[in-house]
């Protein structure tokens, strides 16, 4: 495993990253890539799969459905830059998909330039159809909009049923076993090992911190995922959360952060006026553009940056 250092992901986008045809939202197949770097993590497969693992495009990014074999890519700092910090990935899409590129490769590329180890978590997903076409019909299907906050009451609105993310959680369980076991060759501290999701890679991450009796997160960072009220651990790691104002899992809603703060563990939260969801390392003239500078700033301040 000593060459496990990354694939260029900018070779891999080249293709077709510049196309215009590709910006508008319209879904287009993509032919499965090359992942010479991913690491089986042997947690099994997914019940009544329907179809073989399948990926494509929109908006210009990669991505993944029907996942049924859990991976973990390395993205590791060249030689000599390692500060001993390592971050596991994990990208989002409902449970239904994954962002490959710009919730997982192009942070873990990002946080690989500041010293720190990135892996990107390709996780157990729930199954999709298996043509591409209606896959795309069920994505454009007509959503309800979620209810919004109660401002009118003290008493907390009841939690919406919440899908079993027992294979998920085995898959951030087996990733973060990996990580410890190979500690010395990819130069880890394995008391500073931290995780961070986007969006359903953000529920990951929170439902890895609250339920996993195996991982021992050294921080975490949240990115516009949910924002309702939880049952905070004593020994909570540091909570570093994104989320615009614009993007439809806000709602004016702070009880998560509320939660960390009751419960005497540290927290950052950036609200950004804009940015929608899912926007990534950033999108074109937002204000969330620059919340990846803070995230290694807030790393830096906490301690995790400097080599010991």
């Amino acid at each position: 495993m000593k060459n496990l250092l990354k694939f260029s992901l900018f070779s891999f986008l080249v293709g077709f990253a510049t196309t215009a045809f590709s910006q508008d939202g319209t879904i287009y197949p993509l032919e499965t890539p090359k992942e010479p770097n991913a690491i089986l993590l042997g947690t099994g497969t997914v019940d009544n799969q329907p179809a073989p693992e399948t990926w494509f495009r929109q908006w210009g990014d990669p991505m993944a459905r029907n996942i049924s074999t859990a991976t973990l890519t390395p993205f590791l700092p060249e030689p000599g830059k390692a500060n001993g910090t390592a971050v596991i990935v994990a990208p989002g899409g409902g449970f239904s998909w994954l962002s490959m590129g710009n919730e997982g490769w192009e942070v873990a590329e990002a946080l690989a330039k500041q010293g720190i180890a990135a892996f990107v978590l390709k996780y157990r997903l729930y199954p999709t159809p298996p043509q591409l076409e209606d896959f795309s019909a069920w994505m454009n299907r007509p959503r309800n909009a979620p209810p919004a906050p109660n401002t009118t009451t003290t008493t907390p609105a009841p939690s919406p049923l919440q899908r079993d993310l027992s294979n998920q959680l085995e898959d951030a369980e087996a990733a973060y076993a990996l990580l410890v076991k190979n500690a010395k060759e990819w130069g880890i501290d394995t008391s500073r090992i931290g995780m961070i999701g986007f969006s359903a890679g953000a529920g990951l991450t929170m439902h890895a911190t609250l339920n996993s009796n195996t991982m021992k997160l050294a921080f975490i960072g949240p990115i516009y995922g949910g924002m309702g009220p939880v049952e905070v651990p004593k020994d909570a790691p540091p909570m570093f959360n994104v989320i615009a104002t614009d993007d439809f899992l806000f709602q004016g809603q702070f009880g998560i952060i509320q939660s960390w703060h009751k419960a005497g563990r540290p927290v950052e939260l950036h609200l950004y006026q804009n940015g929608g969801h899912g926007f990534g390392l950033g999108n074109p003239n937002r204000t969330s553009n620059r919340w990846f500078d803070a995230f290694v700033h807030w790393l830096d301040v906490n301690q995790f940056m400097g080599k010991k």
